[in-house]
Formats: structure tokens, C-alpha cells, sequence
């Protein structure tokens, strides 16, 4: 049969082919005709060359693309996948060679602008689109700010600031079981929470061929389904599992005539890989540079002349006077001081280590049938690590953890370890733990202590996770209608720490105490009409500058001289905004009179109130690699960080919510053309088009999409 595109009122396109094969070219081309700019920008990032395009603001990441070896991680993994699953190479290669077809008659409007041609994707570039989509995923660079933490307040600090912190990605997901439905049948929903961009993280697609029929968000530039899919008899959902799977080692390096030496753990020094490459400018000079390969894995700050050509920088949180041979530091037969100067940080990530991103699970994904096929293709999966909620038409239900978490010294969790102390290597892999529902028939996973508690370090808050489960309690039966109530809940549990300090102040102005009494009253919704919601906002920016001032963190208000993609783990104000709850709780928090600083914070805000509603400031800041010529007056939202609506700013920065649902999706068991979803945006990439933007009127409001499975009711566009 000819390989057929539809597409549904939206313009989400249903692809129907005779074999997987044709399935996934169709699925590539009709990829790169809805977001070729997208998928050009996706290919560029993994290969680190975004910046000969879009210029020096895109050199940070190409540097760290470079560093850390994506594009070659992504080589190795496909040619480990061609020997051990040459089925799947096969079927990458084939979507591959869609996204080509596509993309030669590329006309989105933003190749004109920059002067770029769509280049060619090789079999590979897939497998890095993925890496590069989620290598900082589990938040590695956390490290570098506990590290920073004990060194100036101690160990015990690190609590104080763990929380769902910046530059993390989550999710919520629940599973009602057919006891509580009201079709006998389980419905499974959620949002994954990520980074707001234009065009979107995820496309909504439907697959179908003789071997299966699957509707679900994919991941543009990488063939199949893998996060939330629905094939009718069984679907699928994830949420990030929190887990740490990713180490930094502190390195020691040194130049030689032949090349750059690293300290081993064994004492002895190692021939570590070294080379460089140059990252084009667009409008600058090219730069170079040194990529550098330990037997830990791909040195990502620093080198043998350290941190920007220093290796005793003084910026980082060592004691300068530690005991080092100052004629040669790094002579082998002077005892290497833990203490001292990280010259180097290595990152060691399990793809690098393996050769495997877990591409072996997708196919399986599109072919289950039971939940049973769905945790086989689970076993299978690698990065990132998450928990999976499945469920099927005759009353299976899944709920586990998959991907790979490497066993290795509790130290190595926490903080940067010395590479030349023995101890800190990886002893093989954890089993991932599993889970059942609970007593009333679900389960409900927002990324707090859960199933994955052994695997990880800091998690979310479990407000989230608590008031979606307290809302599933407040009703016996559910429907897959029912659910927008649940996405859309604006409840601020995570409030309750301000204003238990605002409920004792005293002795305030009479501005200040008609504020505090009204926030006291608030009903705790961040809704985006509420004027309320927009004071306590105010109130709480306020206390977050009020505190991150206090010379008590001075020393974490500059951070080291690591490059600029680690730096939104290391700014001290998002730091204490995110973490406001447990600074507010603590029972002493070095000396700062925190009553004081609530009060100068009420005092100032009923000095200067905000004028208008929350949604007023708290608006939609999506990401794009190419502002528009004609900027959108961006929406305000309603939501905030540890709302089950979770539109998240940056409390005593900003407002705007550069993170939020990135998608939202209610798979029926009983009937799959009962489930709904939605997504930011629209299901086109292209600026102008019609399907651009059409469906972000029913995000904002709560609303969904029919999920269309009947090919009589769609338009067919062409055969290819």
C-alpha cells in the first residue's frame, strides 16, 4: 500500500504504511516538513555547531557539546545499536532518510533569515538529538552547587537548598485503575514539565502499519513514541524518576611532550585522548577547542592549565595555602592533596560508558499490546531515567522505574570526587525498583520520594504529588473527562511557610498589616485573575532578595568561573527562591533574623503593591533559537512551580514561566478515541501557519483535544 498522511482538525498528522519501514520514512518526512527549522536547530545543538548560525550567544553550549562528546557518544551508541539491534538500525535509518527527503524542500521562514541551508542528518544524528535533549537532564551540575554550599556553610547546608531547583525537568502522572473509573477501565494522565519552546518538545503523531496503530507525543527527531503512547489496548506514561546517574570527578592533568596525562586512581599517571576542534562564529573569529578524554570520561570544566588557563583560580572554594609542590603540582611523586584545586572535572555519564541510549526500547513500545510488553520494553531503556505508569484493557497495571543508574560510592551521588583516589568507580548497575498502586487504586508519581528513592538525591516537594492525590480521594468514580480539573489545580500548599511568619509579625505599618491580614485570608490559589496571587508573589520575591543578600551568603552570591551552561545551577538567587520553603523552616539559619527580613519584605511591597493580577507578570516566556520578527504578545498564566499547575518563574527574579506543561495528554482505556490531549502551541512548527499556535487558547484554559484514531473522520493530504 502507499504510505498515506492525514491530517486531523489540528493538523496533527496520522501516518498509515504498508510496512515499519515506510511507517518511519513517513514519519521523518512529515517531520521535517512541519518543523525543519526545528529539527535543524536539534541536529546542530548535538553536534555542537549551533553558534556558526546563530552566533557567540550559542557558544557556551557547542563548547559543552563538544567537551563531553555528544556527537561521538551518539556514533558510538548507533554503531553498538547496528551490531545488537540491527532491526532498530534499520528503522533509524529509515526515519533518517525521511527527515532528509523532507528537508530538502525545507521553506521554513527562519532559513531565509539566518542564511542557513538544511544540512543532512545521518543515521546517528537521532540518537544524538536525544543526548543532547536530555544530557543535563538529571541535573548533574547540582554538584557543582552542593559542592560550592559545603564549602562555605558545611555539609549540613546541602539540605537546606535541595529542593526542585532550577534547571530541572518534571512531570506529573497518575494512574486511576478501572475500580475507580467509571468504564471499569483504567485512565491514565499527566503533564511532563520542561522548558516552554517554540515549536514544542513534543508532536503529537499518529503511527500506524500492519504490525501496530499508536497515538502518541513524540519526540521530534527521533523516530517512534517513547514517553506517552496509547495503541489501544495498552498505553504508557513517565515522569522524571529524580534519579542520579550521572558523576563528576575532580582530575588531575598534566601536559607531556606526547599529550595530557591523568592521575589514576592505582597512583600512576594515563595517557588521556586529546584533541581539538574549532566551533564557528557567525560574525567571530572561530574558536578552539581542547577536547579532552580521561579514563573516567570527557573533561567538561577546566584542563591541565585549569580554570581559564589557571589552574589555582581563586574563585573556586579551595584554601589556597593547601600543600602543593609549587615547582610542579602535578609531579606523580608528590602525594595528590583531595583538597586541592579541581583543575579539572570530568563527567562520566552512562552512554559513554555503555554505547547504549536505550533505542532497543521504541520499537517494543509501538508493538506492545499488554502492560506486560510494555515493562520488556522498559528493560530495554536506558536515558533518561524515569518512572513508567502503564495500564491495559483487561486490567493490567505497570509502575516501575526504568534506565540505567550505575552502583558506585555514596560520595559520588552527592559531590565532585577525586579521580585519583580509588573507590569512586562504577560497580555495575542498580535493579530498578517497582511499585503497585495504592490501597484506593492508584498511583500518582510528581516526582517526589517515591519508587525511585534509592536511585536519587534531592527530589520535588511532594505537594504536588499530595493534592493530586487528595483530589483523586475527593470522588469515588473518574472519567478521562473528568481529568482538565486535575491538570489545571492552582493550589499553593508550598505557601504555608511565609505565611506562618507573616500571621506572627507585629507592630506593622498600617499598609503592612492590612497586607498581611489579606494574604492570611487568600484562598491560596495562584489563579491568573487573582490579585492575591499577585501580592503573595510580590511578598515572596521580596523575601528571597531580602535573604539571598545577607552577608551570611555572600560567598555563594559570585559563582566559580565554570562555564556559562553550568550557571543556572550555580546562581545563588534562583537557589534560595526554589529552596524559600526550607530556609523559612529550618530551626536556625546562620544568624539571619528571618522575621526581620519577612517584615522589610511586607513594609516594602505595601510600600509599592503591584498593581494589577498575577497573570499580569506571571506570562508565558517560551524559548526559541530565533526570536520572531514580529514578537507575540505572550499570554499570562495561571500556575506556579509547586502548583499540580506547575508554570514555573524564578521567585525574587522573575515572573514569566520559561518551564510548564509542555504537554498534556488522558489516555482511556475503555475507548481510545475517548483520550485527549493538548500541547503549548500547535502541531506545525512553521510561523504563520494556521496550526501554529491554535491549540494554546485551550492550554491556557484547561481544555484538550480529541484524540482522532478514525481515519474516515480525517483529510488525507498526500501519499508518499
Amino acid at each position: 500500500m502507499a504510505t498515506e498522511i492525514y491530517r486531523d482538525a489540528w493538523g496533527i498528522p496520522h501516518l498509515r504504511a504498508g510496512s515499519v519501514a515506510e511507517l518511519a520514512r513517513a514519519q521523518g518526512l512529515v517531520t521535517a516538513r512541519d518543523r525543519a527549522w526545528q529539527l535543524e536547530i536539534e541536529r546542530h545543538r548535538a553536534q555542537g555547531t549551533s553558534a556558526s548560525f546563530l552566533g557567540e550567544s550559542a557558544l557556551a553550549w557547542d563548547r559543552f557539546a563538544r567537551r563531553a562528546r555528544l556527537d561521538d557518544t551518539a556514533r558510538r551508541c548507533f554503531t553498538d545499536l547496528e551490531r545488537r539491534d540491527p532491526e532498530t538500525a534499520r528503522w533509524v535509518r529509515a526515519y533518517v532518510d525521511g527527515v532528509n527527503e523532507g528537508l530538502a524542500d525545507g521553506t521554513a521562514p527562519e532559513f531565509a533569515r539566518t542564511g542557513l541551508t538544511p544540512g543532512r542528518w545521518e543515521p546517528w544524528t537521532p540518537l544524538g538529538v536525544w543526548l543532547a535533549t536530555h544530557i543535563l537532564f538529571a541535573g548533574f551540575p547540582a554538584k557543582l552547587w552542593r559542592e560550592q554550599v559545603a564549602a562555605h556553610l558545611g555539609a549540613d547546608a546541602i539540605d537546606l537548598f535541595a529542593t526542585d531547583g532550577p534547571g530541572t525537568s518534571g512531570s506529573n502522572g497518575w494512574l486511576v485503575s478501572g475500580e475507580r473509573t467509571v468504564t471499569g477501565r483504567a485512565v491514565i494522565a499527566g503533564d511532563p514539565h520542561r522548558w516552554i519552546e517554540d515549536p514544542g518538545v513534543y508532536q503529537q503523531i499518529h503511527l500506524s502499519c500492519p504490525e501496530f496503530d499508536v497515538v502518541g507525543l513524540a519526540v521530534p527527531g527521533v523516530p517512534g513514541i517513547a514517553h506517552f503512547g496509547h495503541t489501544g489496548t495498552v498505553a504508557w506514561a513517565i515522569t522524571n524518576a529524580m534519579a542520579d546517574y550521572q558523576d563528576l570527578y575532580r582530575e588531575r592533568l598534566r601536559r607531556t611532550g606526547a599529550g595530557v596525562e591523568a592521575l589514576g586512581p592505582d597512583g600512576l599517571w594515563h595517557r588521556a585522548a586529546r584533541h581539538t576542534e574549532i566551533v564557528e562564529v557567525a560574525g567571530e573569529e572561530p574558536v578552539e577547542v581542547e577536547v579532552i578524554e580521561t579514563d573516567r570520561g570527557p573533561v567538561v570544566i577546566g584542563g591541565p592549565d585549569g580554570l581559564d588557563g589557571n589552574p589555582f583560580d581563586l574563585s573556586d572554594p579551595v584554601d589556597p595555602a593547601d600543600p602543593v609542590d609549587p615547582a610542579d603540582p602535578f609531579d606523580p611523586s608528590v602525594p595528590a592533596d583531595p583538597s586541592g584545586p579541581p583543575v579539572a572535572i570530568s563527567l562520566r555519564y552512562p552512554p559513554r560508558v555503555t554505547g547504549d541510549l536505550g533505542f532497543g526500547a521504541l520499537l517494543p513500545l509501538l508493538r506492545a499490546r499488554r502492560v506486560a510488553d510494555v515493562d520488556r520494553a522498559f528493560d530495554r531503556w536506558a536515558e533518561p531515567v524515569n518512572v513508567v505508569q502503564a495500564a491495559d484493557t483487561e486490567g493490567g497495571v505497570l509502575h516501575r522505574v526504568a534506565g540505567r543508574v550505575p552502583l558506585r560510592a555514596e560520595a559520588n551521588r552527592l559531590r565532585l570526587v577525586p579521580a585519583w583516589e580509588p573507590g569512586h568507580e562504577w560497580q555495575g548497575w542498580h535493579e530498578t525498583p517497582r511499585a503497585g498502586l495504592t490501597d484506593d487504586g492508584v498511583a500518582v508519581m510528581a516526582n517526589q520520594r517515591g519508587p525511585a528513592e534509592p536511585l536519587g538525591v534531592e527530589f520535588a516537594p511532594p505537594h504536588r504529588r499530595d493534592r493530586i492525590a487528595a483530589l483523586l480521594a475527593g470522588k469515588e468514580r473518574w472519567s478521562a473527562a473528568d481529568m482538565p480539573a486535575i491538570h489545571t489545580d492552582t493550589h499553593l500548599a508550598s505557601a504555608s511557610p511565609l505565611l506562618d511568619h507573616l500571621r506572627a509579625l507585629d507592630a506593622l505599618t498600617p499598609e503592612a498589616s492590612a497586607l498581611r491580614d489579606r494574604l492570611l485570608a487568600w484562598n491560596r490559589s495562584m489563579d491568573a485573575d487573582s490579585a492575591d496571587a499577585a501580592l503573595y508573589s510580590a511578598v515572596r520575591g521580596a523575601v528571597v532578595r531580602q535573604l539571598a543578600a545577607h552577608p551570611a551568603f555572600a560567598a555563594l552570591a559570585t559563582p566559580p568561573a565554570y562555564p556559562e551552561v553550568f550557571r543556572p545551577w550555580l546562581a545563588l538567587l534562583p537557589r534560595v527562591g526554589f529552596a524559600l520553603e526550607h530556609l523559612l523552616r529550618a530551626e536556625e539559619l546562620y544568624g539571619i533574623d528571618r522575621p526581620s527580613a519577612v517584615r522589610a519584605a511586607v513594609e516594602e511591597v505595601a510600600a509599592r503593591p503591584p498593581a494589577g493580577v498575577w497573570g499580569d507578570t506571571h506570562r508565558l516566556a517560551p524559548w526559541r533559537a530565533l526570536e520572531p520578527e514580529t514578537p507575540y504578545d505572550e499570554p499570562g498564566l495561571s500556575g506556579d512551580h509547586d502548583c499540580v499547575l506547575c508554570t514555573s518563574g524564578v521567585p525574587g527574579l522573575t515572573d514569566r514561566a520559561a518551564r510548564g506543561p509542555a504537554a498534556r495528554y488522558v489516555w482511556d482505556l475503555a475507548r481510545r478515541e475517548d483520550s485527549r490531549w493538548v500541547v503549548p502551541l500547535g502541531a506545525s512548527g512553521v510561523p504563520g501557519s494556521p496550526h501554529h499556535r491554535d491549540q494554546l487558547p485551550l492550554w491556557l484554559a484547561g481544555d484538550l483535544v480529541p484524540v482522532v484514531t478514525d481515519w474516515t473522520l480525517l483529510k488525507k493530504e498526500t501519499d508518499v
